[in-house]
Parts: structure tokens; sequence; C-alpha cells
């Protein structure tokens, strides 16, 4: 018998160095050519140039006082200092903590508290957000941290104080390091509804890039367009790292996601690859102007954190010029990537599958439960196994033994089958995690957010299908008896306590729930209630978003 399990060989081994040593091999090998491009800020970088800010804020970092293995929080839209600072961080030895720019001030003390960050380095806000005034709520609260370093304002100051460090000093610390040290903690949401820190290290995120890098046929030629966030493993490891180990330029169009922002920096830069979840390259595609913009340079990129419909992917590849995009599958807990298509594949290959394993990963499709590896075609929980798993979730060793199994296998907690030739392809979640276009939602966090209502008797959260998005957020409303309240006033509610993309979109107070004859309310069954309770509707308020 057949069984779903498979093995990524290579004929190039994994890198066994830092992130620091890494760039000052590229930088050695490319030093001008472009390595940094931010057209928001007018910035502009060789690898040369790009080093020696690394190195100001390097030193910077250690007239600070920050030793190896401190938490340095990065709180800011994409902006070049944030670029620097991931470097930076790698070359002290001091671990970089991913803060979501959404975030509030209660999801802001969390993070900081739960990963103990002493030094804070931030932006001035994210769209509405004002990370002053949400900075000063929180900070109270943060007994580790000892200071916040202000962008806007400080910046400079930071550099010149490094400035007085010596540069021998910088090389002693690099010295001591090693590629197995954790060095950047990300957030994702857990079973208990709060965020958990996967803890990732020189190792994890630096072959993770390299070979996606590989995969996608990275030269100092490419240029690649980075939309996405530098907060997730998108942005920051298949996007700035792949680069920096590949010596491809890293095109930054804006602050955040703006559609046509993007289609200028591809014309501009002249880019041969592009980053986005599905959301956003639909959104380039329906820019009324878009003929207009030269995308002739394209070749590649990436699609991933939702599934692709095949009409999307066609488009992408018509009418973007990027015959060669790969779709990808994976998880902050595993740096990102498993598996990836090839540019080779066929198009409905690359569609229906999330590609096969990566280079030097393990992966295997297992019978929840029981850990038996099924056949192939049989569904199952995807596992992977590696040098991208975590080292674990920061300070939660019972998060980390719930999640990697005694023989080393991450369960992703998605259902999936593999064929014969070791194509794998996603069919749903184990657990209830909504994908709302990039981003990953828990619902328990908002349940608990709306059990806080005096009005409200129960709730439970569910992902409902979305054309634009994938899914969207759905939450069932129980009051209690004598309770009123309007939609609105939740919705008010949800926006003052939890990121923007968290707050439901759709509503619907019920009496009760259905439930199984034990007393669990069936969420599955809530799912089918909502998409025939909301039917046409669906397409009709995305149309008018």
């Amino acid at each position: 018998m057949s069984r779903s399990y498979a093995s990524g060989t290579s004929d190039r081994p994994l890198l066994g160095e830092t992130i620091g040593e890494n760039l000052r091999r590229t930088v050695e090998r490319v030093p001008d050519h472009d390595a940094l491009v931010v057209r928001s800020q007018g910035y502009r970088a060789t690898y040369r140039q790009l080093w020696d800010a690394v190195e100001r804020a390097a030193r910077g970092l250690l007239a600070h006082g920050i030793k190896a293995g401190d938490r340095v929080g990065i709180w800011s839209v994409n902006r070049y200092e944030w670029v620097v600072v991931q470097y930076a961080t790698a070359r002290v030895g001091a671990i970089l903590v991913n803060i979501n720019p959404a975030y509030l001030a209660g999801e802001l003390q969390y993070a900081l508290n739960q990963s103990s960050v002493r030094l804070l380095i931030h932006a001035k806000n994210f769209r509405a957000n004002d990370y002053h005034a949400l900075l000063a709520a929180a900070r109270p609260e943060c007994p580790h941290l000892e200071r916040c370093l202000f962008l806007d304002d400080e910046w400079d100051a930071f550099l010149a104080a490094g400035d007085g460090v010596p540069a021998a000093d910088l090389a002693a610390r690099e010295a001591t390091l090693q590629f197995d040290e954790p060095i950047n903690i990300q957030y994702t949401s857990g079973t208990t509804g709060f965020p958990k820190g996967a803890t990732l290290t020189h190792h994890n995120i630096l072959n993770n890039a390299y070979f996606v890098g590989l995969s996608l046929g990275y030269t100092e030629a490419d240029r690649v367009c980075i939309p996405v966030p530098f907060y997730h493993c998108f942005g920051m490891v298949l996007g700035n790292l792949a680069c920096t180990s590949t010596g491809a330029c890293m095109v930054v169009p804006g602050e955040s996601f703006n559609p046509e922002e993007t289609l200028d920096a591809i014309q501009a830069e002249r880019c041969t690859s592009l980053y986005g979840v599905p959301t956003m390259f639909r959104l380039v595609l329906e820019v009324p102007t878009l003929e207009k913009y030269d995308r002739s340079s394209l070749r590649t990129g990436i699609m991933a954190g939702a599934p692709c419909p095949i009409e999307l992917m066609r488009e992408v590849v018509d009418r973007l010029h990027m015959p060669e995009v790969a779709i990808g599958y994976g998880m902050t807990e595993t740096s990102p990537l498993s598996t990836l298509s090839a540019r080779s594949d066929s198009l409905e290959r690359r569609v229906s599958t999330v590609g096969r394993v990566q280079p030097h990963v393990e992966i295997c499709i297992k019978e929840p439960g029981t850990g038996v590896v099924l056949p192939h075609e049989t569904v199952g929980e995807f596992c992977t196994r590696g040098y991208g798993v975590m080292c674990g979730y920061w300070n939660d060793e019972a998060a980390t033994n719930a999640s990697i199994d005694d023989d080393g296998w991450m369960h992703s907690g998605d259902l999936a089958t593999m064929d014969e030739a070791g194509f794998v392809h996603i069919v749903g979640r184990l657990k209830d995690m909504i994908a709302r276009g990039g981003e990953k939602i828990f619902p328990r966090e908002i349940e608990a957010v709306l059990h806080q209502h005096p009005a409200i008797a129960e709730v439970q959260v569910v992902g409902v299908p979305s054309r634009k998005y994938g899914e969207e957020v759905m939450a069932w409303v129980r009051l209690r008896d004598g309770g009123r309240v309007e939609q609105a006033e939740l919705v008010a509610w949800c926006k003052e306590r939890l990121a923007a993309f968290k707050v439901p979109k759709f509503w619907s107070f019920c009496e009760q729930f259905p439930m199984t004859v034990t007393g669990k309310i069936q969420k599955y069954k809530l799912r089918e209630m909502a998409v025939e309770l909301l039917g046409r509707q669906l397409d009709a308020e995305e149309k008018t978003a």
C-alpha cells in the first residue's frame, strides 16, 4: 500500500549560517546591485548601502544595551526601517517580535507582555489607529518594556548612538551567534483563542527563504514586488529573505497594499515577480486602468494564504503576464512553506493543489487521533517535519507539545489529500480557524470579546464563503432574557477591542444553537445555516463593498 508521505530532495545542502553571515556573502557578491526600493519613502539602496544601514542599526541596538536573546518588538507598516531592523536584530542576536500593525491596545499589550519585549520600535499610525494613543493605554501594564523608539522622530538619533559603538564590538557579538538560535517571534492564533508566539531560528527562516527563491529561479536579475505585510512570514521571509539570500531586489510599493501603487511599482521598477493573497491579485486585476500599465517584465510570483479559483489564476497568468506564478502552502510555525508548485506545473495542477514537498522537508497525511500515515487520496491531517519546524511557541510548552508530536511532526490542523505524484490538495480544517484574505482568525478570540457584552448570553463565530476574501466572519448571537442590542452597537463594541479584520461582517440573532445530544454546539451546522440564510446576499454585499 502506497502511503501519503513525501520527502524533498535537493542537490543543494541546507545553509548552515546566520542571517547576518548570509547577507554579508550576498553583499560581497553583488555590492552595487539594487537591494531595496521603498517607493512610498523614496528610498533606494544597493546591497552595500543596505549593509551599511544595517551595520549602524545593529550598533544602535548595542548602544541601547540590547543583548543576545533580548526581545525587540516592531510595530509598523512596510517601511525601509522595518527591513533594516529585521537584519540588525539578527546581527546582534536579538529576537525580533513582529506585531501586527492593526493591533489595538489590548492586543498590543498581550504581545508585549507575553514575549517580554524590552525595546519597541514603532511607527506613527496604521490607517485610523493612532499608535501613540494605543501605546499610552497599553504601556502602564507592560513592566518589561523599557523603551519605545518612534521611527519618525527618533530613528536618526538611534543610529547616531550606534556610531559611538566600535565595529569590533558588533563583530565580537556576531562571533558568538549560532544559526540554531531563535531570531524571530510571530504571533498566530491558537486553540485557546489567544495568539501564540511561534519562535523561529536563523536556520528556519533563512533556509525556507533560500529554497523558495531557488524554486522561483531568483538571481540578482530579479526584482520582487512585495505588497504583502512584513509582519507576516510572507513579507519578511518569502519576500525579504528570499531576495537577500539570492541577490534579488526587494521592491516595496507602499506602506500597505494598494493595487494602483502595486502596478506603479511593477512598471517603474520592471519587477519580475509579484506576491499576494488571492484577494490582492483580484483587486489588481480590477483596477480600471490596468491595461495602461506595463506588466511585461513580470514572469513569476507567489499566491498563497487562501484558495485560488482557477479563473483568477488564468487571469493572473494572462493579464499580469505571470506564466510561472506558484501556489504555496505553509504556516508560520513551519517558516512558512512546506509545499510549493513548480514553475513548470500545469495550470490545473497549480490551482487544484498546493504543489509538492519543498527541498529538505518531509510531509505526510495522518489519520487524526491515531497518527497513522494514510494511503494516497485519503483525507487526513497535513503534517510536516524538518528544518522549518519552529523551536516552539514562546513560553508555552503545553501548546508546543500539542502541536509537535514526539516524532517531530508539526500538526497543521488542516485536512488534505496527497496523490501518488506527491501533489497535495487542502480540503478543509480540523479546527475552526477562518482564513480571511491573508489573515487567519480564530473565532474564540472574537467570541470572548462579544461575551463581555452585557446583553449577550451566547455567541458563536463561524466563517462563511466570500468571493473576495475566501471567507468572511459571521457571528451568531443569542441574547439574554430581556436583552436588547442593535447590530451597529455590537460592531462598535468589537471595533474598540479587536483589529478591524476580526470584526464580524455578518450577524444573525437566534433563539438557540444546533447541538449534539451531549450539548455541544455544532458549528458546521451553523455554517450551513449561514450559507442558506445569506444566500445571494453574500455576492450582493461583496459587489458593493
